[in-house]
């Protein structure tokens, strides 16, 4: 008799053991401050109501990675929440897969910028902006990031091309609607360095979106880029005196991508069908201040939030839309000359 029980044990554990595993899905998004607003918004809630298992980790939207886990076959992420230029190029690459929006059960027309990629759902727009602490610096236009007799000290800068080559091309004269025009030639890739060697030595650079804050709170710079989402919390939630000038504010999105040759490839779906929910992006809203990928989901958004979204008319009058295809085609050629620029 104990026998046989055993061997029922051994054979419904044999059963059930898969069967957990598929409820797992392993999602990766972007740390600190924004990745508490996803799981507060999207993780847990999706737990909650589905009994699946979330494995959460970060990254910095490092394409290498997925890249390395695709060729070796060694697949460990199932979704990953990418920026628009690293979503084109993985798209292009095959690394991640093409979106199947019937078997998603979203309308792909109901997305802001789904029809530029169609291996995403998008789920933010967030603005790349210039961040100030109020007691010690006012500046009113993004010309005040290369003036250094008039705000000397310190700034940072994500490192990276993305953004500091237009807002460089920008402070130096350019129409906000011709910079990618000239950022394509030449002789326009080289004027924004020209630019950008201006401050070179007064800079200190950022690689994880928390670093900003951190930088104006310790006092190592007067003025910083950074993610209007992490400014907003440091300000409302932690009570810091900084704000963020919205003068031409890079607007972007990112989304949802499904890794190719992800192991759990139904709970991907799962997951995604319920982070591109309207309720669900509109709930994000309040705990970071990024505009959602939902159109539908800014009518769900408390009023009293909508103020502080990049998305806001108000916020928008300056506002250029990052060209995500320009950087798709040359984001390996300028990160590589950035690269070589930042180490001289």
């Amino acid at each position: 008799m104990t026998t046989k029980l055993f061997s029922v044990a051994v054979l419904l554990a044999a059963f059930a053991t898969p069967s957990l595993a598929a409820e797992s899905v392993t999602v990766v998004s972007w740390g600190g401050a924004y990745q508490d607003s996803v799981r507060k918004a999207f993780f847990e809630p999706f737990m909650k109501e589905t009994g699946g298992k979330i494995v959460e980790e970060e990254f910095n939207g490092e394409i290498a990675k997925i890249r390395a886990m695709v060729e070796s076959n060694n697949v460990t992420w199932d979704v990953v929440e990418n920026d628009s230029q690293t979503t084109m190029a993985a798209c292009a690459e095959g690394i991640v897969e093409k979106i199947d929006w019937d078997k998603l059960g979203l309308k792909r027309d109901d997305f802001v910028s789904a029809d530029a990629s169609e291996c995403v759902v998008p789920s933010i727009l967030y603005a790349t902006v210039l961040a100030y602490d109020t007691t010690k610096v006012a500046p009113t236009s993004i010309n005040a990031f290369f003036d250094l007799k008039k705000f000397p000290g310190k700034r940072g800068l994500q490192k990276t091309a993305f953004v500091n080559l237009e807002w460089a091309l920008i402070a130096d004269g350019v129409d906000t609607k011709d910079v990618y025009n000239v950022l394509s030639t030449p002789e326009g890739v080289d004027r924004a360095f020209a630019k950008l060697d201006t401050i070179k030595k007064d800079v200190v650079w950022w690689e994880a979106g928390a670093q900003p804050p951190q930088l104006l709170a310790d006092g190592q710079v007067v003025l910083t880029s950074a993610w209007n989402g992490r400014i907003y919390k440091a300000a409302k939630e932690d009570k810091k005196p900084f704000a963020v000038l919205w003068d031409h504010q890079a607007l972007d999105w990112q989304g949802w991508n499904i890794v190719k040759g992800s192991k759990n490839r139904d709970e991907a779906y799962k997951f995604i069908a319920f982070a591109g929910r309207a309720d669900r992006q509109a709930d994000q809203t309040n705990y970071i201040s990024y505009g959602p990928g939902n159109k539908e989901a800014i009518t769900k958004t408390n009023p009293n939030i909508l103020v502080d979204l990049p998305t806001n008319p108000d916020n928008m009058k300056t506002a250029f839309i990052v060209n995500a295809k320009f950087w798709a085609d040359n984001l390996d050629a300028l990160r590589e000359r950035f690269n070589v620029w930042v180490a001289q």
